[in-house]
This record gives structure tokens, sequence and C-alpha cells, in this order.
């Protein structure tokens, strides 16, 4: 349905550049009426599609279901982005009023008993319509999304599924937004300048301008945002500074009574072990791993387990390592978690003469967004462009034509937002404001949390933050190059542990010598990276892979293990992390990359609930589809390139993920890559 005329500029028509957003007219008190508006068009949509006495068939079933509610997709994506990146205490009303209120809609549309019954019908009789296979696939999963949903339930479960889908969101809500709330009224406030020994100049820059805007003139702050926790505990001498950044960085999610998010831990499991139930399963892994890769939560044991012993024996050599280096250089007698970077950083520079401030001058943040863009080029065939002066949500943001090199068609809208900021959640992400499907250009954003640099001079990262700009852009690229003619199929609406293969797969271009010599170039000097600290670069990349892998792995197993349970009587989430912890001999100066507390991927949603394993289920198809690049020699093979785009970029949901890898690699994917990259073979 078009939209009408009207003056909430998210209803009416979007006579913008690209069909935009009125990003310059939209304000907060606009998403209440216009999701409300939108809700009810989409709810009247599908009850006149339910009660359509043609008989059910794809065109007018399956079709007119995957176009339905056009103006609840553009409304709530633009709510969606604005509750991720312009949080303001008035979205933040707004959400807490509206996810449950979506979330309720959206159950409700797939318990629709007349809706599924012609869905259902469709979905007995599909291998005798005659349908190509993108066609068989869309009704494929309509119909499974209908059955996960609850669709089979009596009315009895229905409305119990419905209640505990509303208080999930306002659990979820509230998870986010108590994090949210540490993270921005958090610091630690720096009042000696010999603590800031060891820092670099323009993090020392950032931090005084963090403290005067915090009503403190004069002292420097850090926030317990990862953009400066890391640095500042990489770099900085002053073990106590370490140490206060360190505590306040892992404890978000409980640094005051008011917002403490563990009692809502509890909340959350018991209401998803409910809803498995409802759904007949004994657990809720076993629920969400239906549609997934992995299908059980044993193959998912299996893969972190087998990488576990591994890493876990790395760290302790590491630990080792470190400790030692710690007593000699400072007499430290028990290595902490707050010193690990700090002395990591010390041993490669000693055993690698590397060290993070003179790889830093070569990777300014402007010029590695190019640089990715280069990449996609050189690999696709695709241009970007930045287009100034359209109006955006945020003066931060940019956004970027996306064109075909060889006919120049338009083919998206990028839009980039790369600055930590208030009211911007923390991490990096990639989002849409539109999906791709038949004649329709998606409109695609990336956001990460870079600190932003003093008095305008360009903002340097470090390599790790290099490869997660070129990780979101790899996320970027799986909806800008998506291809398929149904927007319920199209971009990164894959299966979850399918959805980070583009993404980490396209980290591996960062390095790629092509791209390096162009675009590292020294801020002050101009000159190219030279060979032997690109080198060094490449002989680091196990370094330090024990923590890593140990630090991501611990999450991954608690999240799995927690949510392979039924019954939560009795359930602390600060008794169950200590004793998992032990029980895994997760050594204390590793950690937990995220502790349950602030652990967002687990409990500020449903995306990545029984699901955080996925980052190393797809780090398997990844290593190994780079491993097709190494054999060929060429990073940029065009025959693997045009396989890698045609089967992985633009497929989208249209093959089952296993067939489409088969598709590009020509075989099955293997582990041994895996463990070969992380140098724990």
């Amino acid at each position: 349905m078009a939209p009408m005329k009207d003056s909430n500029p998210l209803v009416s028509d979007w006579n913008t550049p690209y069909g935009l957003p009125p990003f310059d007219l939209i304000k907060a008190e606009h998403f209440g009426p216009a999701l409300d508006r939108a809700m009810a068009e989409h709810k009247a949509e599908l009850a006149e599609l339910a009660a359509s006495k043609a008989a059910p068939d794809f065109a007018n079933t399956i079709e007119a279901f995957d176009r339905a509610g056009a103006l609840l997709q553009r409304v709530a994506a633009v709510y969606g982005n604005y509750t991720g990146s312009v949080s303001t205490p008035e979205m933040q009303a707004v959400e807490r009023e509206y996810a449950p209120k979506l979330g309720v809609h959206m159950a409700g549309v797939y318990l629709d008993p007349a809706l599924f019954a012609r869905v259902d019908a469709v979905h007995s009789k599909r291998a005798a319509l005659g349908l190509a296979p993108v066609q068989v696939r869309l009704v494929e999963r309509i119909h499974l999304d209908f059955v996960l949903a609850g669709a089979r339930l009596d009315a009895k479960k229905k409305a119990r599924l419905e209640e505990i889908v509303k208080e999930l969101a306002d659990k979820y809500t509230a998870f986010s937004q108590r994090l949210l709330a540490d993270e921005e009224e958090t610091y630690v406030l720096v009042e000696k300048p010999g603590e800031l020994a060891g820092l670099p100049a323009d993090f020392v820059a950032a931090a005084a301008e963090l403290a005067a805007s915090k009503g403190h003139a004069g002292k420097w702050a850090v926030s317990v945002s990862r953009s400066m926790v890391e640095p500042c505990l990489t770099h900085a001498a002053d073990r106590s500074l370490r140490k206060r950044v360190h505590e306040a960085f892992k404890a978000r999610g409980e640094l005051s009574p008011e917002r403490d998010t563990k009692a809502l831990i509890k909340e959350i499991l018991v209401l998803r072990a409910e809803l498995a139930s409802l759904h007949g399963h004994k657990c809720f892994a076993d629920y969400a791993l239906v549609d997934r890769m992995a299908k059980k939560p044993e193959a998912v044991a299996t893969l972190l387990e087998r990488v576990w012993k591994p890493a876990l024996a790395r760290s302790l050599e590491e630990k080792k390592a470190l400790s030692a280096l710690a007593r000699e250089l400072d007499g430290v007698e028990k290595l902490e978690a707050a010193d690990w970077l700090y002395y990591a950083e010390k041993l490669r520079i000693r055993d690698y003469d590397l060290d993070e401030a003179s790889v830093k001058p070569y990777f300014a943040l402007e010029r590695m967004v190019r640089a990715s863009f280069d990449a996609a080029g050189r690999l696709f065939g695709v241009e970007f462009k930045e287009v100034p002066g359209v109006p955006l949500y945020h003066a931060d943001a940019k956004l970027y034509e996306v064109r075909n090199s060889k006919d120049q068609k338009l083919i998206g809208v990028f839009i980039t937002d790369h600055f930590a900021r208030a009211g911007k959640q923390s991490g990096a992400w990639m989002s849409t404001y539109r999906d791709q499907a038949a004649g329709v250009i998606p409109v695609v954003t990336n956001n990460l949390n870079c600190t932003r640099p003093a008095g305008g001079a360009p903002a340097l990262i470090s390599f790790d933050d290099v490869k997660t700009l070129f990780h979101e852009f790899g996320h970027g690229l799986h909806g800008l190059l998506s291809d398929v003619p149904y927007r319920t199929l199209s971009g990164t609406s894959v299966l979850r542990d399918f959805v980070e293969l583009p993404s980490q797969l396209f980290e591996h271009w960062a390095l790629a010598p092509e791209i390096l010599a162009k675009w590292a170039t020294h801020a002050e000097t101009g000159k190219a990276i030279p060979a032997e600290l690109v080198d060094k670069i490449r002989k680091t990349m196990t370094f330090n892979m024990g923590w890593e892998t140990v630090q991501y792995l611990g999450p991954a197993l608690l999240d799995m293990e927690l949510h392979n349970r039924s019954d939560y009587s009795g359930f602390d989430a600060a008794a169950y992390e200590k004793e998992a912890c032990a029980r895994l001999e997760l050594p204390a100066e590793v950690g937990l990359r995220h502790r349950l507390p602030h652990f967002q991927h687990a409990f500020a949603g449903d995306g990545y609930s029984a699901g955080y394993y996925v980052y190393m289920w797809a780090e398997v198809l990844d290593a190994d589809a780079w491993a097709a690049f190494e054999e060929k020699g060429d990073s940029f093979d065009p025959e693997l390139a045009a396989k890698l785009r045609k089967h992985v970029y633009s497929a989208g949901n249209s093959v089952d993920p296993a067939e489409t890898y088969r598709a590009f690699r020509g075989r099955d994917a293997t582990v041994e890559p895996l463990l070969k990259q992380r140098g724990l073979l």
C-alpha cells in the first residue's frame, strides 16, 4: 500500500534523494503515531489476504505476504536505526513503549489461523506448482517462519505465546537501555597528568575533551566504551589507572542497583524456556537451532570444544610469558586481567619489533574506508561515490552511491557513521533503511564507534579497528550486492550461523598488498606503509590468539549452556558465571569478552541468543573460503571473485547456505583452515 500524504514525515510521501527517510524532518514524537498507523495498515492488508475467497496459490498468497506491510517495513527500519544511533531520552521512551507493541504485532501476524491455512495449502502442493527454485525457497521459508512462530499451536498456547513475546520485548529494551545508561554515565576521572604516562597524544586529547563535556575541564576522563578502554589498557603505564578502567568496564550492567541487569537475565531465560516448551522443545537452544546450519546444540558443542582445548593451552602459555615479562619490567608478582593487554603490547614490541604507535599513523580512518571501497571494486566491480549535502540523521553520517563499474547502474545507497557519541550504542554493526528486492534499491548503513580526534586531526585507528571496519563493510556488501526477487530472502536475511561469513571473510582483504600500497599511507609524510611493517603485522596475526580465542569462546560456551537447560529455579547469574568459569578452568587473567550482565548479544534481543557461537561457525567457512584464494595465489582472482559474489554476497537466502557454499567452494568446509588461521594447530 503506497504511503499517503500526511503531516507526519514518516508516513508521508518521501520525495527525497534516493527515497531516503526525510531525516531533517523526523522527530521522536513522530514515531509512535507512524508505527501505530503502519501496524494498522499491515493488519488490514493481511486480514484482506486471509479472508480472500480465491484458492490460495503462489501469487495471491506467498508473493502477497512478502509484499505486505511496506509502510511498516520502512517506518520500523527508521525506528530500529534511531534506537541504535540516535538514542535520545525521547527515543528511549518511544522504544520502551513500542518494542513490546511491535513484538506483539509480528507475533500476531504468524498466529493468524486463516492466514496460515492459506500458506500451508500452498506449501503442501509446492512441488506440483511448477515453481522456480527461488519461489519454492520462498514458500518454504515463509512456512517455516509461521511454524516457528507458533502457527500450529492451539488457542491457549497462542495466547500465552503472545504474552511471552511482549514480556521479552519489554525485558530486552530494559536490558539495552540500562546498559546504555551505564556506558554513558560511567567514566574514570584522571586528575594527575602523571597517570597518563604511555597513552598516545590523540587519546589524551580525546580524554580531555570528554572530561570537559562532563564538567571537569582541565582533567581527563576515560569512558567505559570499548573504543577507549582497550587503548587505555594497552598503553597506560599507570597500573592503578588500568585497574580502575578495567573494573568499571567489566562491571557494566551492575554498576548501580537500579540498573542492575542480573535479575532481568533470569527472567529472560525463564521466558525463553517456556517459549521453547510451548513449541515442544526441551530447551531454548533446541528451538533456536532448528533454523540454523548447526541444527543441534551437540554440533555446536563439538566445534567449540575442539577449539577450546588448544586455545586454553595457548592462553596458559601466553600467561606464563606475560607474567615473566611483567615481573622483569615492573616487579609485578601476579599478573591480573587489567595487565594483559599492556604487557602483551610490550611483548609484541620485544619479540616482533611492532607496537601500535608505529602502526596507527598508516591507518587513517577515512583512507581505510576508501580502502574497503577499493577492495570491493577490485573483487566485485562496484564503485562508491560520496554524495555531500543530502540531509541525514547526524552530522557524522556520510552517504555514498554504489554503482556497477561497467554499466554505472545504481545498485545501492551506503551510509557510514563511524564515531562514538552520546546516545549511540556501543560496538559496531550493519543495518538497513531499506532491503533489496526486485526493482528496489537497498539503503545500507555501517556503524563503528571510533574515538573522535580532537581539533579536527585525522582519526588514526589500530589494525584491529581496521579489521572491524572491513568486517562491518562485509556485512554492508552482503546487503548492497543482494540480487534476489523477494524481500524475505534478500541480503542478510540468512541463517544466523551463515550471516557472519561475508563479514569475517572480507577482513582478509584489509591486508591485501594492492590495497595497503595504495591506501595505508603515513598521516604526516604520505609515504606508503613499509613492506617490513606489513610483514610484522602478518607475523603477529596469531600473536595473543590464545587470549582472543578464549575470551570469545567463554561467552559462547556460557550462552549455549545457559540455553541448553529448562529449569532455572534458584538460578543466580553472578553465581552461575563464577561456577561456569571455574569449571571451564578459564584463567582469571583472561576473563570473558562479555560478562553476563552486559552480554547484549544474548540478552538485548533474540538475534544471537543461543547463537553467539555463530562467529566461530562462520569462521570455519571464512577460513576455508579464504584458503581458496590462497590456493590460487591471487586475493583478487577474477573467477573466484565472480563465484563469491554470485553464491555468497548476492544470493541472500534464496538457496540453502550449505548448498550455496558448496557452489562457491566445490565442497563442504573443513575445520583445519580455522585452526591454522588462529595458529592453534
